[in-house]
């Protein structure tokens, strides 16, 4: 099943793509708003006063391409990997709930930074496929690029996948790593940036379908977010809902979702999720006003790098790295959508920089290097095994925000690429697929 949806919006004489809403007559929840912290920025959560334009080559075939070698190699149903193991009950062990279960299948190397029980005996695509593990954040890109996409099958089957492991660690929240379709405890640990993603690809479908199941379990959600990871002293998104998090805390800004926050302010006067979204803001701000103009993987409370308690990051943590590269997909989305003025400050300053940096040429090298927020740490690192995509598409995202020159060039760069898949390719393709919907008009507001 392949449901489509209205199609893309055409704007402007150029016809370049532009953040175009729906008919605000179509069903939803009321737009309630929670209080906020700061009045100035209390407005509606999903007004938006002119719209964005994207460059004008933009066109939505590129990512569609895309989308088919990025689902035929990083995304497996149940049905497949039990026909590979042979037997579904032995193995399984748990029957997921109605309607079949799907997972973005996380890279499966032998080495480096991963749990011991997702590595795989062999670098084969089959043995890549059908063992290996899957991480919410995973399913949280996944279930938006399905939706964005106009795919429910595949969209339904993450969803599936992920209430099927909420319910089997009775958690609310998605352990952040789960091993295949098997239920061995590996960390029961959440994480923040997964937890958001899923519920705003929950309301996103809500929105676009108005099947109210989607709306109930991103209630579910968002509550839990608010009751476990947000920081009730200064609104701030905690990464994840353990003591190592928490009581301590080590702040990731690639998690900031103000997109997310806006929607649960829509769905939910409970809470006050206008002020998470104005802490966070804030917070970036001072963060970025105190470094080089990049975000460093990793921060402290008083804004310096630091070296995270989960060992991600020792060697490379004060840089704009693997988690960093997501920042600007998050704000370039709210400035698309929304026009925050904090969203374009936010990028004209990373786009000042690496224009600086590449000589204004988003074809240069420089692109695949990864900046040092404080040089009183540690220097930029070169490193020439990173995947270019997941650069160029983060630093193409920081032109939206009004640097149309340096946006033009940059998406036909972006367009010009093709997807290379392996069994340690899972970050640069789903990055590559993100910022490809968002730069080519295919991030629809469904409200």
């Amino acid at each position: 099943m392949n449901i489509k949806f209205p199609s893309i919006l055409m704007c402007g004489a150029l016809a370049a793509f532009c953040a175009c809403s729906s008919d605000s007559s179509s069903s939803g929840p009321d737009q309630n708003l929670s209080s906020s912290s700061d009045a100035s920025q209390n407005e509606n959560p999903s007004s938006a006063s002119t719209a964005v334009s994207l460059a004008t080559s933009a066109n939505a075939l590129y990512p569609q391409a895309l989308y088919d070698t990025w689902k035929n190699f990083h995304f497996v149903t149940e049905e497949a990997e039990a026909l590979y193991y042979g037997s579904l009950a032995s193995d399984f062990g748990y029957v997921f709930p109605t309607g079949g279960a799907g997972r973005v299948i996380w890279s499966a190397q032998s080495t480096g930074y991963y749990k011991e029980q997702c590595k795989v005996s062999d670098a084969t695509e089959s043995s890549m496929r059908f063992r290996g593990c899957t991480v919410s954040e995973g399913i949280g890109y996944g279930m938006l690029i399905a939706a964005f996409h106009n795919d429910v099958e595949t969209f339904n089957r993450l969803w599936v996948y992920n209430k099927g492991f909420r319910t089997y660690a009775g958690t609310v929240l998605m352990p952040w790593i789960n091993y295949s379709f098997h239920y061995n405890q590996i960390d029961y640990s959440s994480a923040t940036d997964a937890d958001l993603d899923i519920a705003t690809a929950l309301i996103l479908m809500y929105y676009k379908t108005g099947i109210a199941d989607y709306l109930a379990d991103a209630l579910v959600i968002a509550n839990a977010i608010w009751n476990e990871e947000v920081n009730p002293s200064n609104l701030l998104l905690y990464s994840g809902n353990t003591s190592m998090w928490t009581e301590n805390p080590t702040y990731n800004l690639s998690y900031f979702s103000p997109v997310a926050l806006r929607l649960f302010a829509m769905i939910d006067a409970n809470h006050d999720w206008m002020g998470v979204l104005n802490a966070g803001y804030a917070y970036m701000q001072s963060v970025q006003a105190k470094g080089t103009g990049v975000f460093p993987d990793w921060s402290d409370g008083s804004g310096s790098a630091v070296n995270p308690p989960n060992g991600s990051g020792t060697s490379t943590y004060w840089t704009f790295n693997k988690e960093s590269v997501r920042i600007p997909w998050r704000i370039a989305w709210d400035y698309y959508w929304f026009q925050d003025e904090r969203a374009a400050a936010v990028l004209t300053t990373l786009n000042n920089f690496i224009a600086q940096k590449s000589g204004g040429d988003p074809s240069s090298e420089a692109l695949a290097t990864l900046y040092s927020y404080d040089v009183s740490i540690g220097a930029d690192i070169t490193n020439s095994n990173i995947v270019a995509s997941q650069w160029l598409g983060a630093w193409c995202a920081t032109g939206i925000a009004g640097a149309s020159s340096w946006l033009e060039a940059c998406t036909n760069l972006l367009n010009a690429k093709s997807m290379e898949v392996s069994g340690s390719s899972y970050f640069p393709n789903i990055l590559q697929m993100m910022y490809s919907q968002l730069l080519n008009g295919m991030y629809v507001k469904p409200f």
